[in-house]
């Protein structure tokens, strides 16, 4: 199993940056693929970004690409997404998730999944 811990979260004018966090533990050398999804309140969970563990494929959503960047550390076990030009629409609780299978190489936009998810961490962008 692996254990997953967002930080990086705040509050932070539009325009600014923010970037985001997951540190995986546990059973970490199996990951396939690591994924943000964000969800706001009163909406459903959404898409951010993926990124393959091993090769490094990157997938966003059209909504954030150009702005958020999302990379890996592997010798840190970590993930990141480097938060740029936010928006108050980016205003969500952010959520990092994992799972071992290939098959959410092609199926990575999909929550449901990914077997695995941190706490979330809390992201206000203020106009």
């Amino acid at each position: 199993q692996v254990q997953l811990v967002e930080s990086g979260g705040g509050l932070v004018q539009a325009g600014g940056s923010l970037r985001l966090s997951c540190a995986a533990s546990g059973r970490t050398f199996n990951i396939y693929t690591m994924g943000w999804f964000r969800q706001a309140p009163g909406k459903e969970r959404e898409f951010v970004a993926a990124v393959t563990w091993t090769a490094g494929r990157r997938y966003y959503a059209d909504s954030v690409k150009g702005r958020f960047t999302i990379s890996r550390d592997n010798a840190k076990n970590t993930m990141y997404l480097q938060m740029n030009s936010l928006k108050p629409e980016d205003t969500a609780a952010y959520y990092c998730a994992a799972d071992y299978s290939p098959r959410t190489a092609a199926a990575h936009a999909i929550g449901n999944e990914y077997a695995y998810w941190g706490q979330g961490t809390q992201v206000t962008v203020s106009s």
